[in-house]
């Protein structure tokens, strides 16, 4: 695969990347609204006006995710990523196998939930399976990058703020 030659990513990963981020964090707070839906639907009852305004923008936001990070993958395999700063072998490859995690995720997490609602397949459990994943993910890839920003200082955290120039 591809890397870049600079040192960094370009405005457009970079707002893909934030973009998407905040965007799971949205599902990871309010999703459980879209359960509260299914829920009331198979039990035939009524459900709330705010549980019913959050599970359809759970379902929206979903589709916006994947649609984001198609738009990620197409960057990354055709332009590669930059360089890892300062990172041994390991890390890289540690580094590496998070992302590609990351975007395994990304992409089942939608899938799944649009499987089960449309009740092409039930995956319901498989789907809330992924937010305990997601969460052990995003707790270690931002304490991966505080801990190069802090302790290895090699501008790892610096390359996800600012485009490359």
């Amino acid at each position: 695969m591809a890397t870049h030659s600079s040192r960094g990513y370009s405005a457009l990963q970079i707002m893909l990347h934030w973009a998407i981020a905040i965007l799971v964090i949205f599902q990871l707070l309010f999703g459980e609204s879209m359960t509260a839906v299914v829920d009331a639907s198979e039990e035939g009852t009524a459900v709330s006006g705010q549980d019913q305004f959050l599970g359809s923008a759970h379902y929206w936001v979903g589709l916006g995710i994947l649609g984001l990070v198609l738009i990620r993958l197409i960057l990354r395999v055709a332009g590669g990523v930059p360089q890892a700063a300062g990172a041994t072998s390991w890390m890289s490859i540690l580094a590496s196998a998070m992302h590609w995690a990351f975007y395994a995720l990304l992409v089942a997490m939608p899938v799944t939930g649009l499987l089960t609602y449309f009740d092409i397949w039930d995956l319901g459990e498989v789907h809330s399976i992924g937010k305990p994943v997601f969460i052990g993910l995003i707790v270690v890839h931002a304490g991966a990058a505080l801990f190069h920003a802090v302790f290895l200082r090699d501008g790892t955290l610096r390359r996800m703020l600012a485009p490359a120039r």
